[in-house]
């Protein structure tokens, strides 16, 4: 195989090899010897990357595919594969033929449109193929599918604000950690930072779920009202917000902490660092912060916290920056 000119069949080997890796990346039993090899296989030429990530996307698709409950297939090479395994050879095969691709849209199973988004160092306005426009924060990673039944997102990581197309017969519907959130037409926030998710609706309305194996379609939220949940809730904690509310500043390029105690505010500052601020102790939790920052400068904050609070800064063995509080002097008698 040379560098610069490869032929059909080697281009047919390295998509196979790309789809066996993002299965065995997948699979629970995948041992590190073979992440070595991947590693190897990933670096020795720039069309396996390439390859890799078009195979990833496949992956996210078939994520949203139903799983098989009666359909028997043969074990192919290995004894046992899970449905969504299968699920990215159905994705490979429906997307490479129109005719398996239409059936597959016309059953709901496969979309018609795919598209995937990032934002690292910008915040970035994008258009869906819908035409919903989208606003993206720093470090803000989603993909966009448009089924037959409705328009569905995942936001993987970040932020955005949402201004969707109005389609009462075609609902649009935001994966973000266990739940979602189902709209028709509206103007929303949706920000997630590990297993957090919060949602601010601007206009119009929106169902917000905690979960999305649970039955129906969650709480109802109307404008200037806030829904918070984390991984593990049964239900999301909803809360009317207030004029001037902060959670919107990033579309102005900033972060404002009003009052936080910092188990509050860390989370809203990790999601833009490069090695996330780690609490010594509980009770350093408590220490309050506020002040108004910008967020492509948030890198820089854990110097000037020793400056504005109480506090002095350590670095574990991760390299993690780590706030413990000083230690107050007692009374003099």
């Amino acid at each position: 195989m040379t560098q610069d000119t490869l032929s059909e069949a080697e281009y047919d080997a390295i998509t196979d090899a790309a789809a066996h890796w993002c299965m065995r990346l997948h699979a629970a039993d995948c041992t590190d010897d073979e992440r070595r090899a991947f590693k190897q296989w990933h670096e020795a030429h720039p069309l396996h990357a390439f390859e890799y990530e078009a195979m990833l996307e496949i992956w996210d698709v078939a994520e949203h595919l139903p799983r098989p409950e009666s359909t028997v297939v043969a074990p192919i090479r290995q004894a046992s594969r899970s449905w969504r395994q299968y699920a990215v050879a159905a994705g490979v095969c429906a997307l490479a033929l129109p005719l398996a691709a239409y059936t597959g849209w016309n059953l709901g199973w496969l979309p018609d449109s795919y598209q995937h988004f990032t934002a690292t160092d910008n915040v970035r306005q994008v258009t869906l193929s819908d035409g919903s426009q989208l606003e993206l924060n720093l470090n803000t990673d989603l993909t966009f599918s448009n089924y037959k039944d409705e328009r569905r997102v995942t936001l993987k990581k970040g932020e955005a604000f949402f201004t969707v197309s109005h389609d009462t017969s075609h609902p649009f519907v935001v994966r973000a950690g266990e739940g979602r959130i189902r709209v028709t037409g509206t103007r929303f926030n949706v920000w997630k930072y590990e297993d957090q998710v919060r949602v601010n609706l601007i206009e119009g309305s929106v169902l917000v779920t905690s979960n999305s194996a649970l039955p129906g379609d969650g709480l109802r939220l109307g404008p200037a009202m806030q829904a918070r949940y984390k991984q593990g809730d049964y239900m999301p904690q909803i809360s009317q917000t207030y004029p001037g509310d902060p959670s919107l500043a990033w579309r102005s390029g900033k972060l404002v902490l009003d009052n936080l105690a910092l188990n509050d505010a860390l989370p809203l500052i990790n999601r833009y660092l490069d090695k996330p601020l780690m609490l010594a102790d509980s009770s350093t939790g408590s220490i309050r912060v506020g002040g108004i920052y910008n967020i492509k400068e948030l890198n820089n904050l854990a110097n000037t916290l020793p400056r504005v609070l109480p506090v002095y800064l350590t670095r574990n063995k991760e390299g993690n920056p780590v706030i413990n509080p000083i230690p107050q002097k007692p009374p003099k008698s």
